[in-house]
């Protein structure tokens, strides 16, 4: 009888990942950074609402051509926070020009994670939600779903983001739900 030995899969290389956290208690910034750092992320910019967010993400891209600047890769904001909620920080992302910014994946965390709750960042555009207090385990695999499930973005009458339907559906006849980069421009100049 032969056994055969899987090796497991390599563990990830986060070394090259900038993730902006946006949480206004210092406890769970500093928990969720500890979390961040462990997992080996290579730069961990932190603020704690909205607006800081948002003035982040706007120097972050005037600067990004600076060899020393890191465009953020992910963002794992908090939903309430005073001084901008993460409602306010997931429209002006999803709204913006720069396709940089635009299609950035974000992970929603809240401790009010009412079915009301998740579904209105689903409609926002939020990828993906945490609830709160969460664990290492539970952050890992929402940056795991980003990395290796990145759902395609769609436009559609007040809404881009990700597509919001989970499941697998087979379109009949063209998918015209799936726009490319272009698409997406040229119908945003029609209107």
């Amino acid at each position: 009888m032969n056994v055969t030995y899987h090796e497991p899969p390599p563990p990830y290389d986060l070394s090259n990942l900038t993730v902006l956290l946006v949480e206004d208690s210092e406890y769970m910034m500093s928990l969720m950074s500890s979390m961040l750092k462990a997992f080996s992320v290579g730069d961990i910019l932190t603020c704690k609402n909205a607006n800081e967010a948002i003035g982040i993400l706007t120097i972050t891209q005037a600067r990004k051509k600076s060899r020393f600047v890191t465009d953020v890769d992910i963002i794992v904001t908090d939903w309430l926070m005073p001084g901008g909620s993460g409602e306010e920080l997931i429209d002006w992302v999803r709204a913006h020009e720069d396709d940089a910014l635009r299609f950035l994946p974000i992970i929603l965390m809240s401790a009010y994670t009412t079915e009301k709750v998740i579904a209105m960042a689903r409609d926002h555009g939020a990828n993906e939600s945490l609830v709160k207090p969460l664990s290492a385990k539970s952050l890992a695999a929402r940056i795991c779903m980003v990395i290796d499930n990145p759902r395609p973005f769609i436009q559609a009458p007040g809404f881009f983001g990700p597509d919001r339907r989970r499941q697998e559906m087979v379109p009949s006849g063209e998918d015209r739900r799936k726009m490319r980069t272009e698409q997406i421009r040229e119908h945003n100049e029609k209107l």
